[in-house]
């Protein structure tokens, strides 16, 4: 009963953060585990599938753009990881967290750096994540298209900061990020 939990998304300029929590069946497992970001896409989606239909408990859980920009991307980061461990339908023995920074949890926990590579449970946490959070960036995507969330997922890459000069930002952006800010008062110097 021990869950692994790790995070998607911290870095991007646009989207919620995606925090995910895991508890394995150790009599069912899973090969292939590993940090979602050294795997391609093809194959998280196909591990993720297997881990929902294998984990024991498996809950996935945001923190939106509004939450990100009032309390800081860190904070909404340990409050999805908190909401990700309460959305469990059975309660662990043990967290484990990926990374140096712990989340206040009411159960034991650990913070276990390089854990998403290390360690089965947060790296089934990390597939979740990453698969949840790119599935949300594709939705967001069919709602403004010209900012290519499909391709990059809200980071911030020539492209996005592109599309970011030519269009402004959107609601989905994180206007406590520089280069959102910095799009949004070229806007009010230009009287958008």
């Amino acid at each position: 009963m021990i869950c692994g939990v790790d995070e998607a998304g911290r870095g991007p300029l646009a989207g919620p953060v995606c925090a995910a929590a895991v508890i394995l069946d150790p009599s069912r497992s899973i090969k292939g585990l590993d940090d979602s970001k050294k795997l391609n896409e093809a194959t998280r989606d196909r591990l993720a599938i297997e881990i929902r239909e294998k984990a024991l408990a498996w809950s996935v859980a945001f923190a939106s753009v509004e939450e990100i920009d009032s309390i800081n991307i860190l904070q909404a980061t340990l409050l999805a990881m908190q909401r990700a461990v309460a959305g469990l339908a059975l309660r662990p023995v043990e967290i484990l967290v990926d990374g140096n920074r712990l989340p206040d949890f009411d159960l034991p926990a650990r913070a276990i750096i390089g854990g998403d590579a290390t360690v089965a449970e947060i790296s089934a946490a990390s597939i979740l994540a990453k698969t949840a959070r790119d599935a949300e960036m594709r939705r967001l995507h069919l709602a403004a298209p010209h900012y290519g969330l499909d391709r990059h997922k809200g980071y911030g890459t020539a492209e996005h900061l592109e599309a970011l000069r030519l269009h402004g930002a959107a609601a989905f952006h994180r206007r406590s990020f520089a280069p959102v800010r910095e799009a949004l008062a070229r806007v009010e110097l230009l009287g958008g």
